[in-house]
């Protein structure tokens, strides 16, 4: 059976999209971008192509904040509503 191909990054296009390169995951959002973890280069060819890899991401991700006609200065906090539970253990 041939491996599906996985689908592109597309920097800020959803909430659900993932690329991981190496130790390190990148989680896109529609308006934010996460980078979590580490990613470690070596003198080999594997941490040449992570490299590129990631520098791809990283112009993708310049290119579509240079193409934004309004940009803010700062982007505003997304702040999440927590809810206080009681615990269950005590």
């Amino acid at each position: 059976m041939p491996a599906h191909p996985k689908p592109a990054f597309t920097p800020f296009a959803d909430e659900s999209g993932v690329q991981t390169l190496g130790d390190m995951t990148l989680e896109n959002g529609t308006t934010r971008i996460a980078l979590h973890g580490s990613l470690d280069f070596a003198r080999d060819r594997e941490s040449l192509e992570r490299a590129r890899a990631l520098a791809r991401t990283l112009a993708e991700i310049v290119a579509v904040l240079e193409g934004e006609a309004d940009l803010p200065e700062r982007a505003e906090e997304v702040r999440v509503a927590t809810t206080e539970v009681k615990n269950p253990f005590g």
